[in-house]
């Protein structure tokens, strides 16, 4: 006579139960369920929870990296993918600048040397650039600097701003009027100095963050009309002059607009220093006002 070690419960199976071999005797069935409801569920050892953080980890991190790489790529299509402004000859139409926010403007007149614009008001963070001789590459490196670094954290929100375009350099009246930065940079000049500026994001508004570095000011640059003209390769102080001149004495037969007193020459540069010469797209611009009729 068979002898059975534990209790055992009557259960009905019926022939069609699926995944129970037929013939299988009930008892045997029942016995099998209560010794595995009867196991307790194994727990995870320590080497095995090291792994599992170590895998959430290395999927977090793989994720941030796409995501790094996808804002690289973002920010390289920006140079990559240039756009063009209307060109009016061969030079400007090889002229390319990155994608970025720049200054808004409306074209109001063309002209064989130069473009009239109606410019709408902005912010910049300008500083002072120095100079010994007109414009001079190791003052503008230097402002550059100071100014890109208020634009990427050094200031009261340690906040890092998007960059945009262009940054002027623009000379100082002789009275030494101090201006606000902006962007592009601007650099100003009276006898030999100069200001750099770079445009802030509009986004921002009124609302910047104040630098951290006392050389910088914040300044809203008010709507304006301005006389471009567009010109590539890098720019030079003997360049410079040689363009302001071309300007001044092309505005003079413009039976509209007139240079207003006192203008002071403004150097726009669009491109990072990699750009090809003759791709880069800089401008040399006066404030102008319509001629009283």
């Amino acid at each position: 006579m068979l002898r059975l070690s534990m209790p055992l419960s009557i259960v009905r199976i019926p022939h069609h139960s699926p995944g129970i071999p037929r013939g299988l005797p009930a008892v045997i069935v029942a016995e099998a369920a209560e010794r595995s409801s009867a196991v307790p569920r194994r727990t995870r050892s320590a080497l095995e929870t090291r792994i599992s953080l170590v895998l959430a980890l290395a999927s977090q991190a793989s994720a941030l990296s796409l995501r790094v790489l996808g804002d690289l790529a973002s920010e390289s299509a920006k140079y990559a993918f240039p756009r063009r402004f209307e060109a009016r000859n061969l030079e400007e139409a090889l002229m390319a600048v990155p994608d970025l926010e720049t200054v808004r403007f409306r074209v109001v007149k063309r002209a064989e040397q130069y473009e009239i614009r109606e410019v709408e008001p902005y912010y910049v963070a300008e500083t002072y650039m120095p100079s010994k001789s007109g414009f001079d590459f190791n003052g503008a490196s230097r402002a550059f600097n100071v100014l890109a670094a208020y634009l990427f954290g050094k200031n009261s929100g340690s906040e890092k701003m998007e960059m945009t375009t262009p940054v002027y350099t623009q000379k100082i009246p002789s009275k030494r009027e101090k201006m606000d930065m902006t962007t592009p940079v601007i650099t100003k000049q009276s006898s030999d100095e100069w200001h750099m500026s770079f445009v802030l994001p509009s986004k921002y508004g009124a609302n910047l963050p104040l630098p951290e570095d006392p050389s910088v000011r914040i300044r809203q640059v008010p709507g304006r009309t301005m006389a471009v003209s567009a010109f590539s390769g890098f720019v030079t102080d003997e360049n410079v002059k040689m363009r302001e001149s071309k300007l001044r004495i092309a505005l003079i037969n413009d039976s509209e607009f007139q240079i207003k007193e006192d203008a002071t020459i403004e150097v726009a540069q669009f491109n990072p220093p990699f750009t090809l010469p003759f791709t880069r797209r800089n401008e040399i611009s006066l404030e102008v006002q319509r001629k009283m009729i």
